[in-house]
């Protein structure tokens, strides 16, 4: 009897003693006198199989893309091949799990969070319900929570899993929920886990903490779900009001030995956290691997057979060593559903643990040459319907014709872009209260999520909307000289520093700064280059100042923003960006020349 490095690490205790008196009384059965007798004519017995292969399909940060993306960008094309829609995304799917099953082999399709929030305007005026209708028809059974589940808040996420419609006023605020009184939202098929999410007042978990699925022959496979720590500190804080989020470590590892106790051996974990390649298009594999994930790996118990990972929207595929030094995989689909991680998980028969030697995974991509998936197509375009008025209307011109304002930052972080949507924050007339007018205003610059197209020089709404999908409100607030220098140093240090990659730097309208990227985190600002409204910032004179409520609530590391104080909100941003685009129409992009480098 042979046994691998992980067999022989594992065999311990009672089931090692067992195992191995078994062994020794079959070689000493023959020893001292036992015989085997068979007739000539009969048959060897077949043995049985020594592992069972199940095929787990995996996505993550699916965001809403049920149609597919312009090709020649970087949400539509994986090195170049156009890739995503749910369409073809269904279809690839389906063909998949065929393929397992003419081996003979179940499948199972999970998903690492990020199905929802930041949507296009197909799904989010819908309240992502569309999303949620078609995730279920492609036979995907569970999924982790990731931070964009909770952009409408957590009730609403509730919502989605159990199903409901809003009374939201037909359309208000361009969303309208169950628009079809025929066929109201009946919630997921699919099941959310949230292991690391509590509720403050009962210590009981939002959504179950895991799955155990079982298999035919009694194989079980648990699913640990998880979203990253940080979640609080990346969404409005309205939403996660009244949870508490755990370190993810520390909570996988808790149920590692309940799950044990449940006969569950080979364990997953989906978890809405990742990593960051060195080079992001080896989809495959993963060279020079960085990020959270790696910690995150290392610190897991070795019983933890998988991570499904996401978040960062990269796309890899790893064997990471555990802290045992065994090998373990590590995976993510990247984003929009352009890849699907296609994982063969080896079972072993005699300990129901995963072999990993002989589990295979490979990320492949959702190409758009299969026929679209039927059901799919029937309901993308009963929303395309639905969404059509609101989508096409035009609300303004590019003076260029067949351009684009680019969310691409120069040397400073700043972008023609992000002074746009600055410029419609700062002129935005709902959030002047009492007389006083923000003379500054601040973006985050996640907050952007494409260039603004045109279709030769005409702006619609929906393309309004793929800026800026978050239905977030502008809320103005008082800030005195010295709270807004603290402002602007936080774009460098705490979450945001001090390494260059991890700088936030704010778009802003009303005033400008010069910063100096050679000096230490705290003192990156040069002293007396702030300015707002062309005169020089005084540390003891109270600004009023514009931003949006995630940002407000501190969001992105600015808890500056949360000492301001005499807090208005007004009207959705997007409408502020729609009608800033309708009041200068048409739009020229100003010059990026409010943020400088320099000492």
């Amino acid at each position: 009897m042979a046994f691998t490095g992980r067999d022989r690490t594992r065999m311990r205790g009672r089931r090692a003693i067992g195992l191995l008196a078994a062994g020794t009384a079959a070689v000493l059965g023959l020893a001292t006198g036992g015989t085997v007798t068979q007739a000539a004519t009969t048959t060897a017995a077949k043995p049985k199989p020594t592992h069972t292969q199940i095929q787990l399909l995996a996505i993550n940060d699916f965001h809403g893309n049920l149609a597919p993306n312009s090709p020649t960008s970087s949400s539509g094309n994986v090195n170049g091949t156009p890739a995503g829609g749910a369409e073809y995304l269904a279809t690839h799917l389906k063909q998949m799990r065929a393929a397992a099953a003419a081996k003979g082999q179940q499948s199972v399709t999970v998903a690492a969070g990020d199905l929802i929030g930041a949507s296009p305007l197909l799904s989010a005026a819908f309240h992502d319900e569309p999303t949620v209708e078609a995730l279920s028809g492609m036979g995907l059974e569970i999924a982790s929570v990731g931070n964009h589940e909770f952009d409408e808040g957590w009730r609403e996420l509730l919502r989605m899993q159990t199903g409901g419609c809003l009374p939201d006023g037909d359309g208000q605020n361009n969303q309208n929920s169950c628009p079809d009184p025929a066929t109201p939202f009946t919630g997921a098929k699919f099941k959310y886990l949230a292991a690391n999410v509590f509720f403050e007042n009962t210590q009981e978990t939002l959504f179950a903490p895991y799955k155990i699925k079982t298999f035919k022959d009694g194989r079980k496979v648990a699913f640990i779900g998880m979203t990253l720590e940080n979640t609080p500190n990346i969404v409005t804080k309205s939403g996660v009001e009244g949870l508490t989020f755990t370190d993810e470590i520390e909570t996988a590892n808790k149920l590692v030995p309940i799950l044990k106790q449940k006969g569950a051996e080979s364990i997953v974990v989906l978890l809405h956290e990742g990593g960051f390649p060195a080079d992001p298009r080896a989809y495959n594999s993963c060279p020079g691997i960085s990020g959270p994930i790696v910690d995150i790996n290392a610190g897991l118990d070795p019983e933890i057979d998988a991570i499904i990972s996401g978040h960062t929207h990269q796309g890899y595929n790893c064997t990471l060593q555990d802290k045992a030094g065994q090998p373990r995989l590590v995976t993510s689909a990247s984003s929009f559903g352009k890849l699907v991680t296609e994982v063969r998980l080896s079972i072993d028969n005699k300990t129901g643990d995963v072999d990993r030697a002989n589990t295979t995974a490979n990320n492949e991509i959702v190409t758009q040459d299969v026929t679209k998936d039927g059901p799919t197509t029937t309901l993308i375009t009963k929303y395309q319907t639905l969404v059509a008025p609101i989508s096409n209307k035009v609300i303004g011109h590019l003076a260029a014709p067949n351009t684009s304002v680019s969310r691409t930052a120069d040397e400073s972080l700043e972008s023609p872009l992000g002074n746009l949507i600055a410029d419609a924050q700062l002129a935005d007339p709902t959030v002047v209260t009492d007389g006083k007018t923000p003379v500054a205003a601040f973006m985050n610059p996640g907050g952007i999520r494409a260039d603004l197209a045109s279709n030769a020089g005409e702006v619609t709404f929906g393309q309004a909307f793929t800026v800026q999908p978050f239905n977030n409100f502008l809320v103005s607030m008082d800030m005195t000289g010295t709270q807004i220098k603290a402002l602007l140093e936080q774009q460098f240090s705490g979450v945001n520093g001090p390494e260059a990659p991890k700088f936030k730097v704010l778009q802003v309208a009303g005033i400008t700064y010069t910063w100096n990227p050679a000096a230490a985190a705290g003192s990156k600002v040069v002293p007396g280059s702030i300015q707002i409204g062309g005169q020089p910032l005084v540390d003891g004179t109270t600004y009023r100042i514009v931003t949006n409520n995630f940002l407000s609530d501190g969001g992105d590391g600015f808890p500056a923003f949360t000492t301001a104080t005499n807090k208005f909100f007004g009207g959705l941003d997007i409408d502020a960006f729609a009608n800033y685009l309708t009041a200068h129409d048409p739009y020229t992009p100003v010059a990026t020349d409010r943020i400088d480098t320099g000492s």
